[in-house]
């Protein structure tokens, strides 16, 4: 019978180990020879092993601890230990995947995430009745759901037209028909994927026709209208901030390289500040509409000029990941991020902007 899976951490000196899970996660030392000391506490088990070589070698690993009490094992950690707190989630943080984190961090860059799931994960809801329920950056993937009455349910997940994820309702996968009919709405939107440079300008020109309509539209609106929430979601104004930020991260930042990339008056996603980014470089409060319709214009001109221009040599050069280095993208996947930013964040504008002329906003002036 298979009990657990016990992993190893080589260290070129030991006791950087021994300090970070023994001091600072007050596990015990259960068993020590020689070059190996056996950590646990509470049933989680680690090798730790002197080798240098292979400390040198090895990718210095990244450990998951499960817990179901974090907010005490943080009280303790950073009361006892705060140098040891990752820099990037040095706060107990709502992950987009459901579970509270923050890590630590050693000298040789090991890294343990602590994590608690939330309670409903795995759990099973019998004649519940969840009418009106409302899920925000919520992990519901896998749920299974039988006899259930879904009426008038509401489903916006950005992520869901990705690596070949399913949708299935009553047996039949809709995520097919979903992507084709997004495509009919939004002409222009099946060419995001393009390949070449020719096809990523034209893919651009789509956009720019699209966001110009859809700026008239707002223009002759009420006043205020850009500056409206619906049920909470971001305003025009904001979506349209969001995307100077994107286009500074993915283009500004990534592919050109530029020290400082980021307009003032970009709106940052939710998790910015919290994933450890320093939120003051960007301006608080709401900024004149006009203001922000000349950011957004500079950036669409910003990509549009590097489009122009672009080879198809420049589309394959290797660019860092703003946001997980250890994951390198290409000029290519950048510029498709970018164009997959644009599309989505259009389509909640256009949602949101139906909304407000239904008169069922829900929203206030932000």
């Amino acid at each position: 019978m298979l009990t657990r899976i016990v992993p190893t951490a080589f260290y070129a000196d030991l006791s950087v180990g021994l300090d970070l899970f023994v001091d600072g996660l007050r596990m015990e030392v259960v068993h020590r020879d020689g070059d190996l000391a056996v950590v646990e506490r509470h049933g989680a088990k680690l090798n730790l092993v002197h080798n240098a070589e292979a400390a040198a070698h090895a990718e210095r690993p990244e450990y998951g601890l499960e817990t179901d009490d974090i907010e005490s094992v943080f009280a303790d950690v950073s009361a006892r230990r705060p140098d040891l707190l990752h820099p990037n989630l040095s706060r107990i943080t709502l992950r987009p995947w459901g579970a509270r984190e923050f890590a630590l961090l050693d000298s040789t860059t090991v890294c343990v995430v602590v994590r608690q799931w939330e309670d409903a994960r795995r759990a099973t809801f019998v004649d519940t009745n969840l009418r009106g329920a409302r899920f925000v950056r919520s992990d519901l993937s896998g749920a299974v759901m039988r006899g259930v009455d879904v009426a008038g349910a509401d489903i916006d997940a950005p992520w869901l037209l990705q690596g070949g994820s399913e949708l299935r309702v009553n047996g039949v996968d809709v995520v097919p028909y979903v992507e084709a009919e997004l495509n009919r709405r939004f002409p222009g939107r099946a060419d995001q994927a393009a390949q070449d440079p020719d096809g990523l300008r034209q893919a651009w020109a789509a956009l720019e026709r699209t966001w110009a309509a859809t700026l008239d539209r707002v223009a002759a609106m009420p006043p205020g209208t850009p500056d409206v929430s619906v049920d909470g979601e971001w305003s025009f104004a904001q979506t349209l901030r969001h995307l100077v930020m994107a286009t500074d991260t993915w283009l500004g930042g990534a592919v050109l390289e530029r020290e400082a990339p980021y307009h003032p008056l970009g709106q940052p996603h939710a998790e910015y500040e919290t994933d450890g980014h320093d939120p003051s470089i960007f301006v608080r409060g709401t900024p004149p509409y006009a203001d922000v319709l000349t950011a957004r214009a500079d950036r669409v001109a910003l990509v549009r000029g590097f489009l122009a221009t672009v080879t198809r040599e420049d589309l394959a050069v290797v660019r860092r990941n703003p946001w997980s280095p250890e994951h390198p993208e290409t000029t290519l996947s950048c510029l498709h991020t970018i164009l997959e930013e644009e599309w989505e964040h259009h389509r909640y504008a256009v949602r949101d902007l139906d909304a407000i002329e239904a008169g069922s906003a829900g929203g206030h002036a932000r």
